[in-house]
């Protein structure tokens, strides 16, 4: 199963994301929740990439997707990360909709 979980401080704004395991739906390389995530989780990153002055951080291992926003955004750039990661989120909850033996979509909220 896919576990993909957003992170967010107390005021609500987002610090970045995590989506860790394999849906198991079909052999690798024919697995379309897998596909579809990965190409999720991609986008928000090179969106992240574009739209703001510092690189997240990014931890990319074999089942394992970590992308962390940095640190001392402004204002304007955290409106534009939370747009981004709410978009992304509502791709990945849709997936969950019709694949929920495979993919968990989760949100933390954390004292930062």
């Amino acid at each position: 199963m896919i576990k993909a979980t957003f992170w967010q401080a107390l005021d609500g704004s987002y610090k970045g994301f995590s989506i860790k395991g394999h849906a198991g739906y079909a052999p690798k390389g024919q697995d379309i929740v897998c596909a579809a995530v990965s190409a999720l989780a991609q986008t928000a990153y090179l969106s992240l990439k574009k739209q703001l002055k510092k690189e997240p951080q990014l931890i990319n291992k074999d089942g394992y997707y970590e992308c962390n926003l940095p640190l001392g955004l402004s204002h304007d750039e955290e409106e534009k990360a939370a747009i981004i990661l709410k978009t992304i989120k509502t791709g990945l909850k849709a997936i969950a909709t019709d694949y929920s033996d495979f993919i968990e979509v989760k949100s933390i909220v954390k004292r930062m």
